[in-house]
C-alpha cells in the first residue's frame, strides 16, 4: 500500500459516499485510476465494508455501557450475546474477564434488565458511559497528522 492508497483510505473513512470522481480529484488521480485502486483494496480485504454512522439517541438508544464479563459458559453466553438487540460489540479479551461488551439500550433501567439476563452466564461489571469526548478516531491519519507524528517517510 503506497501513499496514494493511504490518501484514498483517509478520504473514504471520513466520507464513504464520496464519488470516485471527487475522490480522484482529492488524491490527484483520474476516476478510472482511483476506481481501480479502491476495487483492489476491496478485493484484498483492506476495505471490508461501508457503513453509515447512526446517532444512537436518534433511534432511542439513550444509555451506553461497557460490560466486563467473566464466564465459563462461553458457547451459551455467545449465543445469548449474538441474539441480543442491545449488544453493539463483543470482544474476547485477556485478563480477569473473558469478554468486553458494548451495550446500548433505551434507558438505564433496560441496561439493568440486560444485566439481570446475564446473571446466569457468569459475573460482570457494568461501566456506564457518561460522555464520549472521543467517540472514534480514523485509522488512517490525514497527511498533515502523518507528517506531524512521523508516519510518512
Amino acid at each position: 500500500m503506497d501513499h496514494v492508497d493511504k490518501q484514498i483510505l483517509f478520504h473514504l473513512q471520513s466520507q464513504a459516499r464520496l464519488s470516485m470522481t471527487e475522490l480522484g480529484k482529492s488524491v490527484g488521480l483520474s476516476q478510472p485510476a482511483v476506481t481501480e485502486r479502491v476495487r483492489r483494496m476491496e478485493e484484498n480485504g483492506v476495505i471490508e465494508e461501508y457503513r453509515a454512522i447512526i446517532a444512537p439517541e436518534k433511534v432511542g438508544k439513550q444509555a451506553t455501557a461497557y460490560i466486563l464479563f467473566s464466564t465459563r459458559e462461553c458457547t451459551a453466553f455467545l449465543d445469548f450475546v449474538r441474539s441480543s438487540p442491545h449488544v453493539a460489540e463483543c470482544h474476547r479479551i485477556s485478563g480477569e474477564h473473558n469478554y468486553l461488551l458494548k451495550v446500548m439500550t433505551d434507558s438505564t433501567h433496560s441496561l439493568e434488565e440486560f444485566g439481570n439476563q446475564c446473571d446466569k452466564y457468569g459475573n460482570y461489571t457494568i461501566l456506564i458511559v457518561m460522555s464520549s469526548p472521543i467517540d472514534h478516531k480514523y485509522l488512517i491519519p490525514s497527511l498533515e497528522e502523518a507528517l506531524r507524528f512521523g508516519e510518512v517517510g
